[in-house]
């Protein structure tokens, strides 16, 4: 099932929502889990999922002194 990421305009807590794609075409109004407020929005995300040629998660590595060339 997909995972929503979305912010409350009144507090900007951002929290996910799970939901069908049916249910995502119908429209979701969810409420904020801190404030209660329906005044949501969806953010917009891009996700990643990189996998060996073994079928394994593969990790990139983080910046920082040991990141390398390229890096940032």
């Amino acid at each position: 099932m997909p995972i929503y990421n979305f912010q409350c305009e009144q507090c900007f807590e951002i929290f996910e929502v799970r939901a069908t794609f049916k249910e995502k075409e119908a429209g979701l109004e969810p409420e904020c889990p801190k404030c209660h407020s329906k005044e949501t929005y969806q953010k917009i995300t891009a996700g990643l999922v990189l996998r060996g040629s073994n079928g394994a998660n593969v990790s990139l590595p983080g910046c920082g002194p040991d990141a390398g060339p390229g890096c940032c």
